[in-house]
C-alpha cells in the first residue's frame, strides 16, 4: 500500500521501509552492538528464572517443529560430549 492519492502508509510498510533503510544505512556492526546492549539491559533486568522459561519454551517449539533427523545434524542426539557438556 504506497502513498498514491494522499492515502497514507500502513505502519507494516512503515516499519518495513523504516527497516529497509537502517539496513542499508548501517553495517554489521551497528547490529552487534545494539544486540549486545539489549542482552546486557536484559540481564540486568531479568533474573535466571526467565532464562529458564524462555528456554524451555523454546525447545518445546523446536521439538515439536523437528524430528530425530535435526538434532542429529545439530550434533545434540542426547550423547554427551567428551567434556561431559550436553550443548
Amino acid at each position: 500500500m504506497a502513498e498514491k492519492d494522499n492515502e497514507k502508509m500502513s505502519r507494516e510498510e512503515a516499519g518495513r521501509k523504516g527497516g529497509e533503510a537502517t539496513s542499508n544505512n548501517h553495517g554489521d556492526d551497528f547490529y552487534e552492538k545494539n544486540g549486545e546492549k539489549g542482552g546486557e539491559a536484559t540481564s540486568e533486568s531479568h533474573d535466571k528464572d526467565f532464562y529458564e522459561k524462555n528456554g524451555k519454551k523454546g525447545g518445546e517449539a523446536t521439538a515439536k517443529s523437528h524430528d530425530k533427523d535435526y538434532y542429529e545434524k545439530i550434533g545434540k542426539g542426547g550423547k554427551a560430549n567428551s567434556d561431559g557438556d550436553n550443548n
